[in-house]
């Protein structure tokens, strides 16, 4: 049965990030379980509902594996206390959001396996869109699955595959021939950690160093927050692998001459915005994202203001290319969780309020020009907009840093159904009137491979064309990491 989410206004019109990975390897022996604790504490923006942490000792003579995991905030879920029974040199962590059906202790990562050549810890990025293919064929052979999640079907096949070959990294090349959508796998075998991306890039990957310690994570942002130096990006379709001869690299599956896919919306909303991704600074893109929005959907206006955190930066590149001062008009409460949405308008319109509220002094008597990341339903947008009004603001031109959304994402992002998303359904002056903005620009389409800086970007959620073809069935509901 689908589990229905109840969160609040802010949240359930935002768009969410399946999860963000984290995995070390320490050559000196080092203890490594607070290393990724502080590394996904600067991977918390990936996801909020769960984390995990498993390490083993890659010296010791048979392979143990401790893990930890639970329901929360990294900072919720881990103690001192717990982190010092996680004992091991080498580690690997996770941080999660789910989708419906999704949200449970069991689903949490890592996911641990112990099968008859040892062990398996697995922590996964993205989206699977052959699951119940692959799963129907793992259950016709036995396996009894104990999680609703794409990952626990790549755990299995990496387990099976490696029966029939040397080695873990072997048999990840061998699995990524089966599974299809995307992914960004750490995986952690008893004396090695491996990385790997899916061919079309969706989801991101990075490879760190310190001292004597390889790390492969999802973002630059982590490397910086352990004081670990960048060393490169794992490569689309390429395999990683960390062990005690050093840093071995597979590119087999990489797609020679074709066009990969990256998640443009790493740029323009989900990634931190101090992470630099496939040699693109995320800041930049935000900037240069506000910039067209000025030359673009240029408006007459006495400040230009960013919803936090993702619309600042797109609302200082307005503001740099239109020459209409930049301020501040929100205040974020940063200490709330989720909140849960309680019968009647009131509540859900208290429960805004509770993570924003609007510095009446810095807009009252002013034409505001408001910048955010996207329009998804328009739940929030317009109870932003009567905020801004009644706080005295006398115009609210809105300007999106992205395109209308028209499709679904099977890849990872927790785009919703089509008849859910308020630009399938309306055009753009009447999801003006809905939202009771004076004015409204989106991103031109066109820009957005100009803020990726030309990188081959995947556009599926505003155009319909995926890089590799979507599942018949929408069944993200049912097997969604």
């Amino acid at each position: 049965m689908e589990e229905k989410k109840f969160c609040s206004g802010i949240e359930d019109d935002r768009l969410h990030e399946e999860c963000g990975v984290f995995g070390i390897y320490s050559y000196d022996g080092n203890e490594v379980a607070s290393t990724i604790y502080y590394g996904l504490f600067a991977l918390q923006h990936r996801g909020q509902e769960s984390c995990g942490i498993a390490v083993c000792d890659t010296n010791a003579p048979k392979a143990k594996v401790d893990s930890y995991k639970g329901m929360g905030l990294v900072n919720e879920v881990f103690s001192s206390e717990a982190l010092d029974k996680l004992k091991g040199n080498l580690g690997v962590g996770h941080v999660r959001y789910s989708t419906a059906g999704g949200s449970t202790r069991e689903n949490a990562q890592p996911l641990v396996l112990h099968y008859i050549k040892g062990t398996l810890a697995l922590a996964h990025n993205g989206n699977l869109i052959n699951t119940p293919e692959l799963r129907e064929e793992l259950a016709r052979t036995g396996a009894i699955f104990q999680t609703t999640i794409d990952s626990e079907v790549v755990a299995y096949i990496i387990a099976r595959e490696r029966l029939k070959c040397g080695t873990v990294e072997e048999a990840i090349r061998l699995t990524m021939d089966k599974i299809k959508g995307a992914y960004s796998l750490i995986v952690m075998s008893p004396r090695k950690l491996v990385g790997a991306r899916d061919p079309f890039g969706f989801k991101p990957l990075c490879i760190g160093k310190r001292d004597n310690e390889y790390i492969i994570t999802s973002e630059s942002c982590a490397l910086d927050t352990v004081g670990a130096e960048f060393v490169r990006d794992v490569l689309p379709g390429e395999i990683v692998t960390i062990d005690k001869d050093g840093i071995h690299s597979d590119t087999s599956a990489c797609l020679s001459g074709h066009k990969t896919g990256r998640c443009v919306f790493e740029y323009i909303y989900f990634a931190r915005p101090d992470s630099v991704i496939d040699g693109i600074s995320v800041y930049q893109s935000r900037l240069m994202a506000g910039k067209y929005l000025a030359i673009d959907h240029p408006v007459e206006a006495d400040l230009v203001v960013g919803v936090p955190e993702s619309g600042n930066a797109a609302a200082l590149g307005y503001s740099m290319q239109s020459g209409i001062p930049y301020g501040t008009a929100f205040v974020k409460n940063s200490y709330v969780g989720r909140t849960f949405i309680k019968p009647g308008q009131k509540s859900r319109e208290s429960s805004v309020r509770v993570k924003l509220n609007v510095l009446a002094e810095a807009v009252r008597g002013k034409r505001i020009i408001m910048i955010d990341d996207s329009i998804v339903r328009g739940t929030t947008s317009d109870r932003i907009i009567t905020m801004l009004k009644e706080a005295g603001a006398t115009e609210v031109h809105v300007r999106i840093s992205s395109p209308p959304f028209l499709y679904e994402c099977f890849f990872g992002t927790d785009v919703p159904e089509r008849k859910q998303l308020i630009a399938y359904n309306h055009s753009i002056e009447e999801i003006r009137q809905i939202l009771g903005a004076d004015s409204l620009g989106y991103l031109e389409l066109e820009r957005l491979p100009q803020i990726a800086g030309g990188l081959s970007i995947c556009m599926g959620c505003f155009t319909g064309t995926y890089p590799l073809n979507p599942p018949e069935e929408d069944i993200r509901g049912e097997f969604q990491e």
